[in-house]
């Protein structure tokens, strides 16, 4: 079977969201933190915690929604130079979506 073709744009996007709503929610950052490591490399373990900074400290009523922007770029960049990252990316947020639920 033929492995689907991933939407870069909306991929990142979507990883973009997940990232947002697991430091949001708090109970899977560390989990998040070291597969982001494993998949994408030690920069995005770092940036997992610098967003989870901003967000935990911010007064500003659309921190995540500036924040979701910011770890789009990231993630869209990533793509753009390291395209066969799409995969295990895409199965990264498949995985977070779940463990967070509805």
């Amino acid at each position: 079977m033929a492995e689907p073709v991933l939407h870069h744009p909306r991929l990142a996007w979507d990883g973009a969201r997940i990232c947002v709503r697991v430091i949001e929610s708090g109970h899977l950052c560390a989990w998040l933190d070291e597969q982001l490591g494993l998949v994408l490399g030690p920069d995005f373990h770092r940036a997992l915690f610098d967003s989870w900074d901003r967000l935990w400290w911010s007064e500003r009523p659309d921190a995540p929604y500036v924040e979701a922007g910011l770890w789009r770029v990231r993630l869209e960049d990533c793509l753009r130079t390291r395209p066969d990252l799409a995969a295990p990316l895409h199965a990264l947020i498949q995985e977070a979506s779940a463990r967070l639920g509805p």
